[in-house]
């Protein structure tokens, strides 16, 4: 099962849980779908996007359950990113990390993943 990736401010997460659904950062909103990252895309993704933020939680979501929403395309350098067209049910979260910034302003990250 492969995993996706949602880097997300935990309290918006928690926001979503309360709700049960999860329809996007502002970025996602702006854009109609939900960002997410590939196990290979989350390093660069924090570093981009999410410089020097602190309180954000990695999500790990499999990708299987979210269904035809979720579609791959292209994006930075023409690499395919999965992006989700549809809410996200928080419950399908397979398991969530918070992501600590580090002396030097990058992101912790899970160790299969840094």
């Amino acid at each position: 099962m492969p995993l996706i990736y949602k880097i997300c401010p935990a309290a918006l997460w928690s926001e979503a849980e309360a709700k049960g659904r999860f329809d996007g950062a502002a970025i996602d909103l702006a854009d109609g779908y939900i960002h997410f990252s590939t196990g290979t895309q989350v390093a660069e993704t924090a570093a981009k996007h999410f410089a020097g933020q602190d309180g954000l939680l990695l999500i790990a979501i499999d990708d299987q359950c979210l269904g035809p929403a979720l579609r791959y395309e292209p994006s930075r350098g023409g690499a395919l990113f999965p992006h989700l067209y549809a809410p996200l049910d928080p419950k399908a979260a397979r398991w969530i990390v918070p992501m600590p910034l580090k002396t030097d302003g990058s992101h912790a990250l899970p160790e299969e993943l840094a």
